[in-house]
């Protein structure tokens, strides 16, 4: 059991149930649904092929919407993968029709309004990148400093350009009503620029009567430079190193990921590491030597999660990929624990929060103290679960609740196990219904310490004030 949560990307290479559930057991925890390619229609089919597995698999997983955001990309080229080189010129005309690598269009309308001469177009995540040099009448002209092969609606970065692009496009909303409709557990907006665009995504959510979380990508140095306001907003945070690293310098992409890493551990939210974690597993059975030390690196740097994107989604071993980000996870969480220190997340959130976090962390402390072998919360939002989760604690967290969404949506915090259960009547019931989960998982044995986290009363919001210790009965 490893407390590294797993993020896996459904596609083509993972659309069939006895792949889904090979890659469930194989740890994965969250499945991503990537809206920036193909339909609704097949996300529908892709998400009925994975609740067919959920609905007889014991284990707790949960559904991520990712949402496209203003990416900009290429039109149509034909013939696909037309070569650039270094010297050649290069025209941008207005609008979206097919074109030619030398000429072609853009789906944003006003591109060519907005760029400006002197700014450079980074095309394919910086794999082609362009300088504009001037202006023939409303077409760009531009000259390649790094060329390659163009390929069709491939994604466009301005690192000098400010773009008035809605952060939430007119197909977003269409996805997320979809998500709306199918209950999904949490939606990632993308190229947030600031906390106001959460907080209107927050507030058609709740107005539809849904209960959607939702993770602010980082991507673009405006996200940056208001990054503590969009965590505070945020119900947890993505790290997308794909267009941090072509939007800023590709040096300075560690310090933000452990700047980010670091920001979320104190505020007491969720964070993604995401993008090429296993990159070179699209098309190989092992890792490299680098993917698996970033991997851990990650960890290490307090990730609640890892993503995988294109080596589950079209990869050739999607759950090999699962595999090996277990078997990493479980290697570096030993190392960890072997390190023991609690960390302690800080409440900025809410006042009525700031005990939950206290107590987190004086649980914490009291694991290490008396050797408890498990933390077990009755966690009815998730709160409790979600600072726990975040002060580090070295043993696993059985976070309980009689609300099956909030159980889902704690798939996404490391080391806690959610339990979806009726509300027990007192603590003594919750007492046995811990310690039966528990000998039942094997988890523990008769007589070790674990502890008890509750309120008063059971099952209400909000209320956690108490902490027991406990030795467990068969």
């Amino acid at each position: 059991m490893i407390k590294t949560k797993i993020i896996a990307t459904l596609g083509p290479s993972c659309a069939e149930t006895g792949i889904i559930e090979a890659m469930i057991d194989n740890g994965v925890d969250v499945f991503r649904l990537n809206f920036s390619h193909g339909t609704l229609d097949e996300h529908t089919k892709l998400l009925g092929t994975l609740n067919t597995v959920r609905s007889r698999h014991n284990q707790m997983t949960a559904v991520l919407g990712d949402l496209c955001g203003p990416k900009i990309r290429t039109s149509r080229i034909e013939p696909q993968g037309q070569m650039l080189y270094a010297g050649d010129k290069v025209s941008i005309v207005p609008g979206n029709q097919a074109g030619t690598a030398h000429c072609f269009g853009t789906n944003y309308e006003h591109f060519n309004k907005e760029v400006e001469i002197g700014h450079r177009i980074f095309i394919d995540d910086g794999q082609i990148t362009l300088n504009v040099v001037g202006r023939d009448g409303e077409e760009l002209v531009c000259k390649v400093i790094v060329g390659g092969p163009l390929y069709s609606r491939k994604g466009i970065n301005l690192p000098d350009t400010q773009t008035r692009i809605p952060s939430i496009t007119e197909f977003d909303w269409e996805c997320i009503d979809w998500a709306i409709e199918r209950n999904l557990d949490f939606l990632a907006l993308s190229f947030v620029r600031s906390a106001d665009e959460i907080n209107q995504l927050k507030e058609y959510i709740r107005n539809a009567g849904a209960d959607i979380k939702i993770i602010a990508k980082i991507e673009t140095p405006q996200a940056l430079a208001h990054l503590e306001p969009i965590v505070t907003a945020s119900d947890a945070v993505l790290v997308a190193r794909g267009d941090l690293g072509v939007e800023m310098d590709l040096a300075e992409l560690p310090l933000i990921q452990k700047r980010i890493t670091k920001m979320c551990r104190d505020f007491g939210k969720p964070v993604i590491v995401a993008t090429q974690m296993l990159q070179s597993m699209i098309e190989n059975p092992t890792a490299t030597r680098a993917e698996v030390s970033d991997v851990a690196n990650a960890i290490m740097d307090y990730t609640d999660a890892v993503l995988l994107s294109g080596e589950t989604a079209v990869g050739k071993y999607p759950v090999k990929a699962a595999q090996t980000i277990e078997r990493i996870a479980r290697v570096t969480e030993a190392y960890l624990d072997k390190q023991y220190t609690v960390v302690h997340p800080k409440s900025t959130t809410t006042k009525e929060l700031a005990l939950t976090a206290a107590m987190a962390r004086s649980v914490g402390q009291l694991v290490e103290d008396i050797d408890a072998k498990l933390v077990a919360v009755w966690s009815q939002s998730g709160s409790s679960a979600r600072f726990l989760s975040k002060a580090r604690i070295d043993v696993p967290i059985l976070a309980l609740s009689s609300d099956e969404k909030s159980c889902r949506q704690m798939c996404l915090h490391y080391g806690v196990i959610p339990c979806f259960q009726p509300i027990p009547k007192d603590i003594r019931q919750f007492t046995s219904l811990v310690d039966r989960i528990i000998i039942e998982n094997n988890w523990a044995q008769a007589g070790d310490k674990i502890i008890l986290v509750a309120g008063k009363p059971l099952g209400a919001a909000g209320t956690t004030n108490s902490i027991h210790v406990h030795n467990i009965n068969a």
